[in-house]
């Protein structure tokens, strides 16, 4: 009796796992893209700066995503932050 309640159990966690590697690779290619442009990036005026700042903020918080395996999130975040660091670049 208890193996037919543990067996199903046991394979919705299973499966619970393998659906946050979705974005895995994603979610580690947008932050390293993004932390290697942000450290070439120059932010031009106040509102590069702004930008710049926006950027960094987002990194962090994609990074903590990232750590507590929040995939989607992470890379969604960090894909922003990429947006920010060419505005910055641009100075807008």
């Amino acid at each position: 009796m208890k193996a037919w309640i543990c067996l199903p159990l046991l394979a919705l966690v299973l499966s619970g796992c393998a659906g946050k590697t979705a974005y895995r690779d994603s979610c580690a290619n947008q932050i390293d893209a993004a932390w290697k442009e942000l450290d070439i990036a120059k932010a031009e005026g106040f509102a590069g700066t702004v930008s710049y700042s926006k950027a960094l903020s987002l990194l962090t918080g994609a990074k903590t995503q990232q750590q507590f395996e929040a995939y989607e999130g992470c890379s969604k975040k960090a894909e922003k932050a990429r947006f920010y660091i060419r505005e910055s670049r641009a100075g807008r």
